[in-house]
């Protein structure tokens, strides 16, 4: 292997997919724009999502880049060698373009010849197949082309080697492998048993199926590539080292550590642990505040995390001695030696970086001195007491009020010989915290810094609550990049005005479209308004006529879109009540977002709705549309509002006035969106589904209104197609279906049994076939035409006769080749693997498997390879007794 550094990987990576046609499409902001329902970019792949869904991507089909990830979902767990919160992912893709063949042939050139990898130590893993998509053969086949030893190439099954989302693009993936020198650690060891021998390099998913809201799958017409390695790992690896903390990462901000504290990397456990968790953290939070987002600590969403990585950094960094000084001096180095080429942007806002780290430090210094002032009231309490352990409300009290970590709360109490309730205060916790529920829109993200440079006098106010059509004035424009005077005829761009009827897109709500007039002509259509920075709304869309700046024109929103979404969101309003009368009062709102077509809602909840939990859900909010309940909106201080027992969203920043939305006495909550009049107006409410989104979350996605009678409509008509097809009216239709499947299945046991009974009289008599090695009796034989279900039937009738031994079948059946090892427990203790036996024989019909001890299975393309295949059976089982 090559030693190599962190930026010649960088480097080599892009030069090598540029060499071959790709494009380098650069990296994305760390901080999501919300489109996935993620805070951070957590995936190389997520920013492409969309191109690989089937948007076209404007630099082409082939991509690559370097993408910088960060993941806080295990956040406690970092500290050991190899867990990190911001990580770098290698990635090239595939857009429709180059598939399985060439995919395999680069991904082996740039291990052997660019990283310079002994061929001999690389394995490969593939899918193994299942009872939803084949065998990946192909994957087989070109991981063996392109150079990896037919005995280093492992079948594995779905939970290794298959993406996909709940549906839409998916396939199998191939993981690649470094093969180390020391022993297996067992007759089944392969890739992922995670014993030290098989150390994974990078990963090609293959999209080549789409899977159906039914869970059927049927192959794409365009098939795409996702390629990606980390880079932190990779760094490691190639250099030889266990530990990423001891690449050039990270060596100059231990050595600055190590000089600060005296403490030496490695020395004690304790200390090294914590040297980790500083280097890592403050790496995060350099990145983080230095993107382009510019993310600051806060107590809502990802400025949560934030702020939670840089306390947590800081209470180590007490342990070791550290100041402010030195953390500055840590994020320097980062940005001046570390990643000045590859994140420029750092650079170029060190100073902005180190202010709000500085910032953030003394705050959480000062919290710390007013913590533990509280932490010793609380302390001389339960020592009165005489309790043996601090309460959870009062550790989240801690937490919540003085921004007192909860490990420093053990910490201490474990000091003074006392425990902490840490079940009651992640109780505490999940009644308290919820997601952050409002994400910037893209186009909002990426509009936004055009208007920085308007005088702050110039705002937009809003009258969409009282009407959807209004006069106003043209007082900026822009064409997306830059502000203009004019836009001309058929060009897209940006138009704010003093006065909107628009409702911008926020609060989950998307914005209203429609058209601006200039007199009685349409001179712009608006494809979606959003909100900008500075109180204003900016109109999105395509002018049909030349507007300017200073132009009066009319406001106008689409009155059927804008009456759609406003069904969804006071139904979705409805939804979250009924969910907390059906499953309690502990669901709370994580996120919704509402537009004409549907509504989604997020909700904190442990487990699956049942089936008639969903409907009885439904009842209740079709009961409401139908009782005709005003819905009332009203404007008051926060207080007020508190006070009339209104629901509001759990980290949400509110003004000194708020609006509260009732619907009657059965929901009331904070709301800024826009709702119908009356309960009546939304017609009909249709739950589709209901889903995991994250641990603890689930969904529901619901139409209302018009959609719910075309949905209906379309139901009706797919009914009567089938009704049509099986000749019968849509009222027998069940009772045909139930026939149907009975009878299927009678023809299919019937077929199972024929086949079975060919495949014995195709066998005929083979105990005269029967082999003695070494003590253990082999039967190792061929039948034309039986399939994998047929070889196992056959297997274990020939085990039974056998009494002890090893029976090897194989068969040849359309072209193809199947083959089944099984052994006894008797010549398992002998020294026999089926899995191994199996290995040791597949090369020679052309293909590849395994399996267990006493089973194993394979497919191979080469049906003449079967007698010499049969022949190598007894020569591997004697090598193994």
């Amino acid at each position: 292997m090559r030693k190599i550094t962190s930026k010649e990987l960088r480097k080599e990576w892009v030069d090598f997919y540029v060499k071959r046609g790709h494009v380098d499409c650069g990296a994305v902001s760390l901080v999501s724009d919300g489109s996935t329902g993620a805070m951070f970019n957590v995936a190389g792949m997520q920013p492409i999502m969309p191109y690989l869904l089937g948007k076209k991507h404007p630099m082409g089909t082939r991509l690559c880049n370097v993408q910088g990830c960060v993941r806080t979902n295990d956040i406690d767990g970092i500290g050991d060698k190899s867990h990190l919160s911001f990580f770098e992912m290698m990635g090239s893709w595939s857009l429709g373009d180059y598939f399985k063949k060439e995919r395999c042939q680069w991904s082996y050139e740039l291990l052997t010849e660019v990283f310079q990898f002994d061929k001999d130590h690389l394995a490969a893993t593939v899918f193994e197949g299942d009872e939803n998509a084949p065998r990946d053969e192909e994957g087989a086949k070109y991981r063996i082309e392109s150079g990896f030893k037919p005995e280093n190439v492992f079948f594995l099954p779905a939970e290794d080697n298959w993406w996909g989302l709940e549906y839409g693009p998916c396939g199998p993936d191939s993981e690649m492998f470094y093969v180390a020198d020391v022993p297996p650690c067992g007759p089944d060891c392969k890739p992922g048993c995670h014993c030290g021998k098989y150390t994974e390099v990078g990963n090609d998913v293959f999209m080549q199926y789409e899977k159906h809201q039914d869970g059927h799958l049927t192959p794409l017409e365009k098939k795409n590539v996702d390629t990606g390695w980390g880079l932190e790992r990779n760094l490691a690896f190639l250099n030889g080292i266990d530990d990423v903390y001891k690449t050039d990462l990270f060596l100059p901000i231990i050595a600055c550590i190590e000089k600060v504290a005296g403490a030496t990397y490695g020395a004690d456990e304790k200390q090294t642990r914590s040297m980790r968790i500083i280097a890592d953290h403050m790496r995060t939070a350099v990145m983080l505040i230095g993107d382009e987002a510019k993310l600051l600590p806060s107590n809502t969403g990802a400025g949560y995390v934030l702020r939670r990585l840089i306390r947590r950094a800081v209470r180590h960094g007490r342990m070791l001695g550290l100041k402010i000084a030195d953390y500055k001096q840590i994020a320097s180095i980062f940005i001046d030696d570390i990643y000045n080429e590859a994140y420029p942007l750092l650079p170029r806002n060190k100073e902005f970086i180190l202010s709000e780290l500085e910032k953030e430090i003394e705050r959480f210094e000062a919290t710390i001195e007013n913590g533990l002032k509280e932490y010793k009231k609380i302390l001389e309490v339960k020592k009165s007491e005489n309790a043996t352990a601090i309460d959870g409300k009062s550790a989240f009290r801690l937490y919540d009020t003085f921004g007192f970590p909860l490990e420093l709360t053990v910490e201490m109490a474990e000091e003074e010989g006392l425990k902490v309730d840490e079940e009651a205060f992640q109780k505490c916790m999940e009644e308290a915290k919820e997601l952050a529920r409002e994400n910037a829109a893209f186009s909002q993200k990426s509009t936004a810094s055009v208007f920085d440079a308007l005088d702050e006098a110039v705002v937009t106010e809003y009258v969409g609550y009282e009407k959807l059509i209004c006069d106003a004035k043209i007082v900026a424009l822009s064409d997306g990049e830059k502000l203009v005077d004019t836009l001309m005829e058929g060009a897209e761009g940006i138009v704010v005005t003093d006065v909107t009827a628009f409702y911008a897109t926020m609060g989950g709500q998307k914005g209203d479209c429609g058209s601006i007039l200039l007199g009685e002509d349409k001179a712009f259509v608006v494809d979606e308004a959003v909100k900008i920075p500075g109180g204003r709304v900016g109109h999105v869309g395509t002018a049909k006529k030349a507007v300017k700046v200073g132009d009066t024109v009319t406001m106008k929103v689409c009155t059927k879109n804008h009456a759609a979404t406003c069904k969804n969101h006071t139904a979705t309003h409805v939804l979250q009540a009924a969910l907390q009368q059906v499953l309690g009062e502990g669901v709370h709102q994580q996120g919704s977002y509402q537009d004409p077509q549907r509504t989604r809602f997020d909700f904190s909840y442990g487990k699956a709705m049942t089936a008639e939990e969903i409907a009885k859900v439904e009842e209740i909010v079709n009961q409401k549309i139908a009782e005709a309940i005003d819905v009332n909106t009203q404007v008051m201080t926060i207080e007020e509002a508190k006070k009339t027992g209104a629901m509001a969203l759990f980290g949400e920043k509110y003004g000194t006035t708020v609006r509260v939305v009732s619907v009657g006495d059965f929901s009331k909550e904070f709301c800024g969106g826009t709702h119908v009049k009356n309960t009546a107006d939304i017609q009909n409410f249709k739950i589709l589904s209901e889903s995991g989104v994250a641990a603890g979350v689930r969904r529901i996605e619901a139409i209302t209104g018009a959609n719910v009678i075309a949905y209906y409509k379309q139901l009706e008509e797919q009914l009567n197609n089938a009704a049509a097809v099986a000749k019968i009216s849509p009222a027998q239709l069940g009772d045909k279906v139930k026939a149907m499947m009975a009878e299927i299945k009678a023809l299919n046991s019937e077929l199972e049994s024929l086949k079975a009974k060919a495949a014995k009289d195709a066998l005929g008599d083979v105990m005269n076939q029967v082999q003695e090695i070494k003590g253990v009796k082999l039967l190792a034989t061929s039948v034309e035409g039986v399939d994998m279900n047929g070889l196992r039937d056959l297997g274990d009738q020939l085990k039974d006769k056998l009494g002890d031994g090893v029976v090897v079948l194989l068969s040849s059946a359309d072209g193809k080749v199947n083959m089944i090892a099984m052994a006894t427990d008797a010549a398992v203790k002998a020294g026999a693997h089926a899995g191994n036996l199996i290995k040791g024989i597949a090369a020679l019909v052309g293909g590849g498997g395994g399996g267990r001890p006493n089973m194993a299975q394979a497919g191979g393309k080469n049906p003449a390879g079967i007698p010499a295949a049969i022949e190598e059976a007894a020569k591997v089982l004697e090598g193994q007794l």
